[in-house]
């Protein structure tokens, strides 16, 4: 446990933070499988703006947003 008390309140932030995070992640994720199963065109938009949304966020990096709506573009396609 942090001792100092600038310490003590980054600790209770990043906590904070990171159920922030995991809520982001996990609803991109989600929307992700959700439309690997299903394949249709119309459900793209969501996952797209999810993915931005973390990739915003920073919860994602911008290039691995890139790289997960280019493959499931690719997906669609086939």
């Amino acid at each position: 446990m942090p001792i100092i008390k600038s310490a003590i309140k980054k600790l209770r932030a990043d906590k904070k933070r990171q159920q922030v995070n995991k809520a982001i992640r996990s609803k991109a994720i989600n929307l992700i499988s959700i439309f690997r199963k299903e394949k249709k065109s119309g459900g793209l938009a969501a996952v797209f703006s999810a993915i931005d949304r973390a990739a915003k966020k920073r919860v994602f990096h911008p290039k691995k947003a890139d790289r997960l709506k280019s493959r499931l573009v690719k997906l669609l396609g086939k």
